[in-house]
């Protein structure tokens, strides 16, 4: 018993490496060089991977020669080969969640990415999932990008997380997510996640950032168009507006801030306004991610006599790699907690990551997640699994 206990407590750790890619290893085919050039370990990026991804895919110094096909007409902008490429998940489970169930989740993601430039300045980028928990989910992240429309004016039109200026979902390590970019009290459609939307970010001399963002703020859950062809639930729009500054070399600090409104299925209207602040510390071999958040709505449940409700979050991410780069293995953890006036939104959860690179591409994964808090009960969850791109 003891040594079915401990194959099905390493069998779980793998639910972990879930959420991850914008790892992209068409750029790599195209340019002829390492992942680890961008990433370390993928898909999180490097500074360097983080300046191709802010020019539109593109090296600028390193461009290839043929990457447009030779049409005789110079109007023409035709990528020769199409960037293409496929990221694939597997795991198996053991989650007290759901009745201490081993469960073999393979494969549990399988991902079509593209991306590049398709003319000067104009750039894409989309993945399609083939295979989300076993079903065809559709698009996510999905868009256009201009880039130095008025000097150092970068604009995205499409859909995209919210919550990309600040952290990435995307691109973290762990199972375990960003929560309280997920939390949505009551009926309220509206949180940090994906939207659909414009997007404006500007880079000042001496490391400050600044972004704004325009959002239909009804998310995509729905992602079909109504019956006009239209995608937003009202006829309202969020913004959201983010500075960020780099202090040194190994810190940076950022806030922001969300006002958003949305119409219910009462007919009633919820206001609300999220802010917060975050901040990056470079610590040697080891990074640390940390996220405050504060949300306020008013009438979340679109009831006649309006209820306020107050939220808040955080989370704390540690990453570790102790050969840099050239890591054969890394270590990471995250805690989370949301307190709210909601009891079913209250959460605190610490995960534990670890993973080992068998090729710059391919990680063998492991993690351990306990719950101390949800509307669940209290819980652990493990796995073990692999994680490519190809």
């Amino acid at each position: 018993m003891k040594r079915t206990t401990a194959v099905l407590l390493l069998l779980a750790l793998g639910v972990g490496a879930g959420a991850t890619l914008q790892a992209m290893p068409a750029f790599a085919r195209k340019y002829q060089m390492s992942c680890k050039v961008c990433h370390a370990p993928f898909p999180r990026l490097k500074p360097y991977g983080e300046e191709f991804a802010a020019n539109g895919f593109v090296l600028k110094d390193k461009e290839a020669p043929r990457y447009y096909a030779d049409t005789g007409d110079e109007k023409v902008s035709l990528i020769r080969n199409l960037p293409v490429a496929l990221r694939v998940e597997a795991f198996a489970s053991l989650n007290h969640e759901h009745g201490r169930m081993l469960d073999i989740s393979t494969p549990y993601l399988i991902k079509l990415l593209s991306g590049g430039e398709i003319l000067r300045n104009v750039s894409y980028y989309f993945y399609f999932f083939f295979s989300e928990r076993g079903k065809v989910a559709g698009l996510e992240d999905a868009f256009l990008m201009f880039n130095g429309v008025l000097g150092d004016l970068d604009v995205i039109v499409g859909q995209f997380q919210v919550s990309d200026p600040l952290f990435k979902g995307e691109l973290r390590l762990t199972y375990e997510s960003y929560a309280i970019y997920k939390a949505k009290p009551g009926l309220s459609g509206i949180d940090l996640t994906y939207d659909r939307g414009i997007m404006l970010t500007y880079g000042l001399k001496g490391g400050t950032d600044l972004t704004l963002e325009v959002v239909n703020g009804s998310g995509i859950g729905d992602s079909e168009a109504n019956p006009h062809g239209n995608f937003d639930a009202d006829k309202y729009k969020n913004v959201m507006a983010r500075v960020s500054q780099d202090l040194g070399a190994s810190l940076r600090v950022g806030a922001f801030g969300y006002l958003g409104k949305e119409r219910g299925p009462t007919g009633q209207v919820n206001e609300l306004w999220l802010a917060g602040a975050d901040a990056t510390v470079a610590l040697g071999k080891l990074e640390l991610n940390l996220q405050y958040v504060e949300r306020r709505d008013d009438n979340p449940s679109f009831l006649f006599q309006a209820a306020e409700v107050a939220t808040r979050g955080a989370f704390a991410e540690l990453v570790y790699l102790p050969r840099g780069d050239d890591s054969p293995w890394y270590g990471a953890g995250i805690f989370n907690w949301i307190d709210s006036d909601r009891e079913d939104l209250r959460y605190a959860a610490a995960s534990l990551h670890g993973g080992w690179m068998l090729r710059r591409n391919f990680r063998l994964v492991a993690e351990a997640t306990y719950a101390f808090k949800s509307d669940k009960g209290e819980y652990p969850r493990f796995g073990v699994g692999l994680v490519t791109a190809f």
